[in-house]
């Protein structure tokens, strides 16, 4: 998801993408730490969409520890 569609997203969508792409990179790591992963470059792109995303909560005000941990 680029960065322009991520800010139309509204606050709670926001906050969904960011769960769900914690969730995806949790996946991967653990994938690539079994050796189960073969396309190692999807960590490094999924890291990155949560960063934008990430950023842009951090641009709205978002509380991030929730973003994190919730």
């Amino acid at each position: 998801m680029t960065s322009k569609e991520m800010r139309d997203l509204s606050n709670d969508e926001l906050t969904e993408h960011v769960r769900t792409q914690r969730r995806d990179v949790f996946g991967l790591r653990f994938q690539h730490a079994t050796g189960e992963l073969e396309n190692t470059a999807g960590i490094k792109a999924a890291k990155r969409d949560l960063a934008r995303a990430l950023t842009i909560a951090l641009e709205r005000g978002l509380d991030t520890h929730t973003l994190r941990h919730g």
